[in-house]
């Protein structure tokens, strides 16, 4: 089943709330202060059911301008807008300025009703729906459909809730990325039950029992129950407004703006680059010197800005900001903001987020919602980290590490440079850092042979003239002066020497002292002495003892005081 979020918009008293009772029977002023004075001051929620069966989960905002920072709450995860104005009084400043955050939010489809027909005459209607038309011209809402309504006598309501289901079935639901993303708009505590938070769900589904993680508080916290417009549930699905029951948070400390995202799937940041358009109606330019609130989901955060290139941004102009927080949130790519002035209670402008951990120093960043451009600023990022920072999956090109190309180039170039420079040897692992390391697997024309990377095919540590010189000299083996200790070190890990006690023999003279010692031991089993030995192979105790000391370590022999007898690894004695 797909669910629409739509939040309602417009001047304070134009009827937005009698509008959603009407269509729901939900009455979405919960307060009792809302009660008294008869306009909204927070957040109401409902729930309608359209007759194609689709579901749509309205979010009633504030109009008043005393009450923007809720709207803003309000409307940050919504898929479409009902945009409301009274036909008795018109537009107004707030209907202005709701629709330029709506716009600044990326809200991209919506319908606009003319409420109140019945007590406003044919004519002033008319002239409201063409000051109407004239505001919404160039907007998202400039071919919107206009529908008439009074939501007290319940003329036009068929007709607005046919408009709602054309207009939903044109717009795409948000996308579930297996990534949820919760931002809290209301808080409390519920008799027996405890901390309760609700919010509009992105990204993703949540499951009765899973462990999250609250930003930016940083406690990890357990779903015990959820709950949407009433009805129990054990799967949350992306898109619905949903009530969470949450162990292991007191409902005191949380609050509007906190964060539930499971642990590990988003990066937390407290920085971020951005574009910002600044509308025409702000009577300044925009600069680091303010005081500034900027607006992410459902929260609100004391922010300073950095214009990125000149030193301001005038009215009806866009150019990149570097936005500085306190808390850590979870952000990505793509998302919206809205930047207000507290100073002046105005809002500013807003835009995208374009990086989430913006790395090159501000003098110097130019921004763009180009993924390559992440990448190449990185220029090592895993599959992981890519997908927090911009929700894309990309396949590898490093094991489990996304490489910037040039980079990738330049590290292989390295890397074959420092075979060649190695010779018949080539380079040893241990030798190159852990990039040039990861990347060995990428390399044309290599092998890799024990812990050294030499170049296919040539091989010439193999006939190496030492080798030869031991073959000569099996018991009275030359000094190594004529081979590099790597060298050595290699040809002793492939077994084409043997080294024991510090001297070096060629593997033919252990295979000879072997058949030697035991034609001696079919003569004399009872056991030979070392003198013996020694003068059958012709040399001296120097050689002698690391030859026996390596078929006793062989298991070839066995010493039993100054004899040798046979081991279980000597070859059949006839």
């Amino acid at each position: 089943m797909v669910n629409y979020v739509v939040c309602t918009a417009g001047h304070v008293d134009h009827g937005k709330s009698t509008l959603i009772n009407a269509l729901t029977g939900t009455d979405p002023d919960r307060w009792e202060e809302e009660k008294e004075r008869g306009l909204t001051i927070d957040l109401g929620f409902a729930q309608f059911e359209l007759p194609s069966g689709k579901t749509v989960s309205f979010i009633d905002v504030p109009g008043h301008e005393r009450f923007i920072r809720n709207m803003l709450a309000g409307v940050g995860t919504v898929d479409s807008c009902m945009f409301v104005v009274a036909a008795n009084e018109g537009w107004k400043p707030q209907s202005e300025e709701h629709l330029r955050i709506l716009d600044l939010l990326g809200v991209s489809s919506g319908i606009v009703i003319l409420t109140k027909v019945d007590i406003t005459d044919q004519e002033l209607c008319d002239l409201a729906e063409m000051e109407i038309v004239d505001h919404l011209d160039g907007t998202f809402l400039s071919s919107a459909p206009i529908v008439r309504v009074d939501a007290l006598s319940g003329k036009g309501m068929d007709s607005l809730v046919a408009e709602i289901d054309s207009v939903l079935e044109g717009t795409p639901s948000s996308p579930d990325s297996k990534r949820p993303r919760l931002w809290v708009d209301r808080v409390f505590a519920a008799k027996g039950s405890g901390t309760v938070v609700t919010g509009t769900l992105g990204g993703g589904s949540l499951e009765v029992g899973e462990e999250l993680l609250v930003s930016p508080n940083k406690q990890h916290v357990r779903i015990r129950a959820l709950q949407s417009h009433h009805k129990e549930l054990d799967i949350a699905t992306q898109g619905a407004r949903i009530a969470v029951n949450l162990a292991g948070i007191d409902h005191n400390d949380l609050y509007r703006g906190a964060v539930l995202t499971r642990s590990g799937q988003w990066h937390l940041t407290s920085k971020f680059d951005g574009d910002l358009f600044v509308l025409n109606a702000v009577d300044h330019d925009v600069s680091r010197r303010g005081a500034y609130l900027v607006y992410l989901g459902s929260g609100e955060y004391p922010a300073k800005l950095r214009v990125l290139g000149p030193k301001s941004l005038s009215p009806g102009e866009q150019g990149n900001v570097r936005i500085f927080i306190e808390d850590e949130l979870p952000l990505m790519l793509g998302d919206r903001y809205i930047l207000r002035d507290s100073g002046r209670g105005e809002t500013i402008g807003g835009g995208n987020i374009l990086d989430a951990e913006p790395l090159v120093k501000s003098s110097a960043a130019k921004p763009n919602s180009d993924i390559d451009r992440i990448i190449s600023e990185h220029g090592w990022i895993t599959t992981s980290h890519l997908e927090a920072l911009t929700g894309e999956i990309r396949s590898p090109t490093v094991k489990d590490w996304i490489v910037h190309p040039p980079l990738l180039d330049e590290l292989k170039g390295e890397v074959l440079q420092l075979v060649e420079e190695g010779g018949a040897l080539g380079v040893n692992l241990s030798d190159l850092n852990q990039n040039q390391r990861n990347i060995v697997d990428l390399l044309p024309n290599v092998i890799l042979e024990g812990t050294y990377l030499r170049k296919a095919g040539e091989d010439n540590l193999a006939g190496h003239r030492f080798l030869s010189a031991l073959d000569k000299n099996l018991f009275k083996p030359p000094e190594p002066i004529s081979i590099t200790q790597p060298e050595l070190r290699e040809l002793v890990r492939r077994g084409l020497i043997v080294e024991e006690e510090g001297i070096y023999f060629s593997p033919m003279a252990i295979e000879e002292a072997t058949t030697a010692v035991r034609k001696m031991l079919q003569k004399a089993p009872e056991g030979i002495t070392v003198g013996e030995i020694r003068e059958e192979l012709g040399t001296t105790r120097k050689y002698v003892l690391p030859i026996l000391a390596h078929l006793d370590n062989s298991g070839i022999t066995v010493r039993r005081g100054d004899f040798r007898i046979a081991g279980k690894r000597m070859p059949d004695i006839d």
